[in-house]
């Protein structure tokens, strides 16, 4: 197999040219690692580019998110000969980056191979660089190795045991076997986490045999079933071991710093542990600043008296909903009375207001005589959503609801003479309106 043309960049985790060296000639000596496995038994993870060859090449389809929604994008799945692309696993995400100039969208693991989705096809046997979206997988390095740190600390400390965690696009959650922290706990554990960050204690990796003892006392969530070779250690030195196959930092320096955002209940008895690490901590301040600023702006007062500014503005806003409410209903009945007054009401009324609610149309059809009179109202913006009532005589009311459902293209139901619910457009209110009005005057003029 190609080991591949590694080009490296230089970083202070990065190991020196005669370790690499020695590193290398141990590859080519054991004939067994790829160069996705090489990287990661070393802890070699500051690996960015990487020359390989393209072994398969077929059409696919990815299930993505695309502005919150499940959607297929269409594009082919590729096999390489070699990849430094992590595929997610062990709860960490898969790497993004680039083969030749193409974009990659996901790597997922198939058995011992990397399968990678992109957009545009690649041809079979060319050769291509592979490039690493490093800001993301150095996000995930930091997210993951301060997992590992918190849960090995949690547990020391108080014994509570990582049951599942998960690394999000924002912040990181670690799922505790205990009912609660106490706030004393959760700041000690913070304290402790970030002491360790900062005697720079290495992260190193060791490969054991599946049936070697030391295994044993390895902390580990269990094996894959179709897993294959040696043991990945991830070993914090003096501090945890862990069985773990995905991207780590090389110091625990290298998290920076970690954050705890708070703690809130699990599943089954169970508390998630919300954290930051590193960058993510840096990205946290700096957008709390932006708000911070925002809101100094907003609210006329320095930052220590923003929430007791925000709870007088809740005040005054319940206080000004509670008045507003009852000038509507006081206008419904204004509006009802209005019109039983005037002595050429017939026996249809329409109304359309922008500002109201479910019980604004209902006090005007209870004010009304709808035994009579067929009453059609609608609230909510003129062209967008919005809520209606048909209320009258039971027969009609039943015979027409469904066909207005359907033109304001909503959702509701009725009974006992009224049809009501949700619009997804009031656009064809006016539509409606005739469509009543005509069947008002034809049922009046056949009664005549």
């Amino acid at each position: 197999m190609k080991l591949g043309t590694l080009v490296l960049q230089s970083t202070k985790s990065v190991l020196e040219s005669n370790q690499i060296s020695c590193i290398i000639k141990t590859r080519l000596l054991e004939k067994c690692l790829s160069c996705y496995e090489y990287c990661l038994a070393f802890n070699f993870t500051h690996v960015f580019q990487f020359v390989t060859s393209v072994v398969s090449c077929h059409p696919d389809e990815l299930k993505q998110e695309v502005n919150g929604k499940r959607e297929k994008i269409k594009g082919f799945s590729v096999k390489l000969q070699d990849t430094i692309l992590f595929p997610e696993g062990g709860g960490q995400p898969d790497d993004h980056g680039l083969i030749g100039d193409v974009p990659v969208l996901r790597v997922t693991r198939q058995g011992p191979e990397a399968v990678h989705f992109v957009s545009s096809p690649l041809e079979v046997g060319q050769e291509v660089q592979v490039k690493v979206d490093w800001e993301r997988r150095f996000d995930h390095m930091q997210q993951h190795s301060g997992q590992h740190l918190i849960t090995a600390l949690a547990d020391t400390m108080f014994g509570y045991k990582t049951t599942s965690w998960e690394l999000g696009r924002q912040r990181s959650t670690i799922e505790l076997d205990t009912p609660c922290m106490k706030p004393a706990q959760l700041q000690a554990l913070e304290e402790a986490v970030n002491e360790k960050i900062r005697a720079h204690i290495p992260v190193a990796v060791q490969l054991l045999s599946i049936d070697d003892p030391a295994v044993e006392k390895v902390r580990s969530r269990g094996l894959p079933e179709d897993h294959a070779g040696p043991i990945r250690i991830i070993d914090i030195e003096g501090i945890d071991a862990n069985m773990c196959c995905g991207t780590h930092v090389s110091n625990l320096s290298d998290l920076q710093v970690i954050k705890f955002l708070g703690t809130e209940k699990g599943k089954k008895n169970k508390t998630n542990l919300i954290f930051l690490a590193g960058t993510r901590v840096l990205k946290y301040v700096e957008k709390s600043y932006s708000v911070e600023r925002s809101l100094v702006s907003l609210l006329k007062t320095g930052p220590d008296d923003h929430v007791e500014a925000v709870d007088k503005l809740q005040k005054s806003v319940k206080l000004l909903q509670k008045t507003n409410l009852s000038l509507i209903r006081d206008m419904a009945v204004l509006v009802a009375q209005n019109f039983k007054s005037d002595p050429k009401r017939g026996n249809f009324f329409s109304l359309h207001k922008k500002e109201g609610d479910n019980e604004f149309m209902n006090i005007i059809a209870n004010e009304l005589s709808t035994e009579e009179t067929l009453v059609f109202l609608t609230v909510g913006e003129e062209k967008g959503p919005g809520l209606f009532l048909l209320a009258g005589p039971s027969g009609p009311v039943t015979e027409m609801g469904p066909r207005v459902l359907e033109m304001l293209q909503g959702k509701g139901a009725g009974k006992n003479g009224r049809f009501q619910g949700k619009a997804n457009s009031l656009a064809r209110r006016g539509e409606v309106e005739a469509f009543l009005q005509q069947y008002c005057k034809h049922h009046t003029s056949e009664e005549e």
